[in-house]
């Protein structure tokens, strides 16, 4: 038995949907541990779409347990709302097939308004949030006065944590001149949809120890990118949790010998959304080719991403800094049409060669990427299931990455259909 972690190993969007798909495919349990619906997964099974951001990839699937852990901010509504959405494609969604962890953390109408009150105020300096309210949320957890699924069980407990956060929230709105915000209003909202939300609660570490028992296959769901950590990422250019795969553990609570394999998403070349340094980022009509070709425009905001090279020198760090055992590289049939392609090797940094990312932002944002250039392969790598079939210089392409990354290359995916992967080991 195994139970495996998945990770983006890059700035996210590296097409965890479809790994996630097809490996919740072989578990009986998925869980997600951290973010938000800041982050999605599209799904196509059967020719029907999914798109996901709070819901685990498991739902869809039936005799599948899906479980939102204690690490998931959750709006309420935005998950009611994603419930119905994918009720009415006819998937069954309730209490016997969907945990929602009675310690996570609730996303309020007042979470979303101090996002954008921040990043509208920012101007230039801004992060690039998606407007979701994630921040201002894992900053009420992290200050202890947020409010929790549980908090929902009492009305007069309920009362109580309202009184207590808005207390700090009002005072920083009434400093920027904003209206401050009445809990009357809010608390009958919450107290309204209190029954809906309740009956999935269910204390998720007790549940994942009976799974761990009884010889379940658990798979972890992570949201985002390493690249975008708050602890390892581009700081401050990053998400507001811990996207590492060590968070599996204490986002959902259970201990790290729980996680048996890291499978790290890797793109076959970058991208990035929101602001931030990225030092292989292409402006260019190549930049504009792997956008097109990719169909690089998020599932939750429809941002279109910024595309660059492969930077294996950051791969290799997120590698290490998470512990991935094996990564799976998608969309590899984008670079098909290119004459070259390269991959950075190394950073310049104030004339000194390094072979690292550094943690300075400045820093970041001024080292150049020193490249290893590959001839093309010009030819259609779409829907090719053995390795050996592949160009060679695909071939010499992949085998150079897996090289310099120093860690196996598990899959490789050549379209966004499910099938269309090229497997050479399986994390299950």
């Amino acid at each position: 038995m195994k139970n495996v972690v998945v990770v983006g190993s890059q700035w996210g969007d590296e097409g965890k949907g479809k790994i996630v798909d097809w490996l919740s495919s072989k578990a009986d349990v998925v869980v997600r541990f951290q973010g938000g619906h800041n982050a999605g997964h599209t799904l196509v099974i059967d020719g029907v779409t999914y798109k996901l951001r709070l819901l685990p990839s498991g739902i869809v699937r039936k005799n599948k347990i899906s479980i939102i852990g204690n690490g998931v901010v959750v709006d309420p509504w935005a998950l009611l709302d994603e419930i119905k959405e994918i009720k009415s494609k006819g998937v069954i969604v309730d209490e016997n097939n969907l945990i929602l962890s009675e310690s996570a953390n609730l996303i309020l109408p007042f979470h979303k308004e101090m996002d954008e009150i921040r990043e509208d105020a920012a101007g230039n300096a801004k992060i690039g949030t998606t407007r979701r309210g994630i921040g201002p949320a894992y900053e009420d957890k992290i200050g202890r006065r947020s409010i929790r699924v549980m908090d929902l069980v009492s009305e007069s407990n309920l009362d109580h944590r309202l009184e207590t956060v808005l207390i700090h929230h009002n005072a920083i709105r009434k400093g920027l001149g904003k209206q401050i915000y009445k809990k009357e209003q809010l608390k009958k909202d919450l107290l309204k949809i209190a029954p809906e939300i309740l009956k999935f609660s269910q204390p998720v570490w007790k549940k994942i120890d009976e799974y761990k028992a009884k010889g379940k296959k658990i798979l972890f769901e992570g949201a985002q990118g390493i690249l975008l950590d708050v602890d390892h990422g581009t700081y401050p250019f990053v998400t507001s949790s811990n996207t590492v795969a060590a968070t599996a553990a204490t986002g959902s609570g259970c201990g790290p010998n729980t996680i048996n394999y890291v499978l790290g998403i890797t793109k076959a070349y970058t991208t990035r959304v929101g602001e931030g340094p990225f030092p292989t980022e292409l402006k260019d009509k190549i930049g504009e080719l792997l956008g097109n070709r990719g169909k690089e425009f998020g599932t939750v905001t429809s941002r279109k991403r910024r595309c660059g090279w492969f930077d294996g020198v950051l791969v290799r760090q997120t590698i290490k800094i998470s512990g991935i055992d094996g990564i799976a590289l998608t969309k590899l049939d984008v670079l098909d049409e290119l004459e070259e392609i390269k991959m950075s090797i190394a950073y310049e940094l104030n004339g000194k060669k390094i072979d690292y990312l550094p943690a300075a932002v400045d820093d970041q944002l001024k080292v150049k990427p020193i490249y290893k250039t590959f001839k093309g392969w010009k030819s259609s790598t779409k829907g090719i299931k053995d390795f050996e079939k592949l160009p060679d210089n695909a071939k010499l392409y992949i085998k150079e990455l897996e090289k310099f990354i120093e860690t196996k290359i598990s899959s490789i995916s050549t379209s966004p259909e499910r099938s269309d992967t090229i497997l050479i080991e399986s994390p299950f």
